[in-house]
């Protein structure tokens, strides 16, 4: 893909958006399947113990990978300004830094998380039926998760420079392989939760592996080089001025998921089973909307460094409506079947009872997660990542669990979870909206760099 085709600054709003976010909504869509596949195989084969055991390391995991994803999204906002405005030797610069801090943060991760698996999942309250399996998914994934952090390096620099194509070619044969191996290791090899997480590790160093071709390959100046792999400090306080904004929201909210794994721990196998199994349909309608999120944010930060400010406002109005159109196409089915989808996981009527009646208090809401997620969006590619940190969580940390120390004692039900979810992404959406309208920030004065 060549530095023109890669452009977002000219053309069809809606087609760049789409085309661009395409891709991308489909990429992610293999990314969930690592998880969901695991959940599905043990599910199926192994039985709800296991299945809440991958469950149970979900939110841990979730919380320790979000604080690289959010410094992620600095580095992207910083590659695809250098992008749009034609600057070269930064552009190199960000991604040879940025390549460098994801391998030390890799390794740093893998020694922490696999030594302190066990203590993470007791603090959860992970039942002691299901904690030695559990233990043992989340020490594998751990060993692997340099992998993880590579990978999405790499795909975030390929991203912001408008190809959102090669990623989900690899993630597509990664998430084959993690297929395969998946059935292998668990139906013919016997290896429980241990095989699908060896199989996630080994389908992840695949697509981390081809990813870093590809940048390797590459005659554009994103083009990397091994002797070049080193720190740049001023690059690096760019990356971590705006990412670590996005990086402590993602890490603080999913700690506060983590709280509420520990209220759904409190019901037992079935309910962390029917749970997780409804997070996975959570996490796939949520897919197009976090998809258009990230288009959104390329999109403005390419059309900032241009200072094409007017083409920022029509892309954010056109964005929110095809997110809206594309979370109503897919709740109302799954609206409709939420027992079916849980039956795909486990045929356990306890755990689809819990599962289900969670999906259906949370489907009509997802319209609020849009607009709170696309205006995020926008604010990111400005530089503006605190605004984002603070509703969200000021939304999913604050109120929700304030909101779930009072509901739930009194109610005592699966749903109250469900519910926390539902009403703070509306608290959300109201307060971004808000900043997004009425702050004036979008100034060519203040993006102009």
């Amino acid at each position: 893909m060549t530095m023109v085709e890669a452009k977002m600054t000219t053309g069809s709003i809606w087609k760049r958006i789409l085309f661009f976010a395409i891709p991308l909504l489909l990429g992610n869509l293999f990314q969930l399947l690592y998880n969901t596949v695991d959940s599905i195989v043990v599910g199926q084969y192994v039985g709800k113990t296991a299945l809440a055991a991958v469950g149970a390391s979900t939110p841990l995991i979730n919380l320790i990978i979000g604080f690289f994803m959010g410094v992620a999204v600095g580095a992207g906002v910083i590659v695809a300004r250098h992008f749009g405005a034609n600057r070269k030797e930064e552009l190199s610069v960000t991604v040879h830094t940025f390549v460098t801090f994801s391998i030390i943060f890799g390794i740093v991760l893998m020694i922490i998380g696999y030594f302190m698996s066990p203590l993470f999942l007791e603090w959860m309250k992970t039942p002691s039926d299901v904690l030695p399996q559990a233990v043992e998914y989340l020490q594998i994934y751990f060993l692997g998760v340099i992998f993880v952090t590579l990978y999405n390096a790499g795909t975030g620099i390929l991203q912001a420079i408008g190809d959102s194509k090669r990623p989900l070619y690899f993630l597509g044969v990664a998430s084959v392989i993690n297929i395969i191996l998946d059935l292998y290791f668990v139906t013919q090899l016997n290896m429980g939760v241990a095989g699908v997480a060896w199989a996630t590790l080994i389908a992840q160093a695949v697509s981390a592996v081809l990813v870093i071709i590809v940048l390797l390959l590459s005659k554009e100046s994103y083009h990397l080089r091994l002797n070049k792999l080193r720190i740049d400090m001023k690059t690096l306080i760019q990356i971590i001025k705006i990412g670590i904004p996005s990086g402590l929201q993602n890490m603080i909210v999913s700690f506060s998921n983590v709280i509420v794994q520990s209220y759904v721990n409190n019901f037992g196998a079935a309910a962390i089973a029917g749970f997780s199994s409804a997070n996975k349909f959570d996490n796939f309608i949520a897919l197009p909307v976090n998809s258009f999120a990230l288009a959104i944010t390329t999109f403005s930060a390419q059309n900032m460094g241009a200072l094409k400010i007017d083409r920022v406002k029509k892309g954010v109005n056109t964005t929110i409506l095809m997110g809206i159109i594309s979370v109503i196409l897919l709740g109302i089915p799954l609206w409709l079947f939420a027992d079916v989808a849980i039956e795909i996981f486990s045929r356990d009527s306890d755990v689809i009872a819990a599962g289900a009646s969670m999906i259906r208090v949370m489907i009509p809401f997802y319209t609020a997660l849009t607009f709170h997620q696309v205006y995020s969006g926008a604010l990111r590619a400005g530089g503006y990542t605190v605004i984002p940190m603070i509703t969200s969580i000021i939304s999913f940390v604050f109120l929700r669990q304030i909101y779930l120390s009072i509901a739930m004692p009194i109610f005592n039900h699966i749903d109250i979870v469900a519910w926390g979810y539902s009403l703070t992404w509306s608290c959300a959406a109201i307060f971004t909206a808000l900043y997004y309208h009425f702050s004036h920030w979008l100034t060519k004065n203040k993006l102009g760099s």
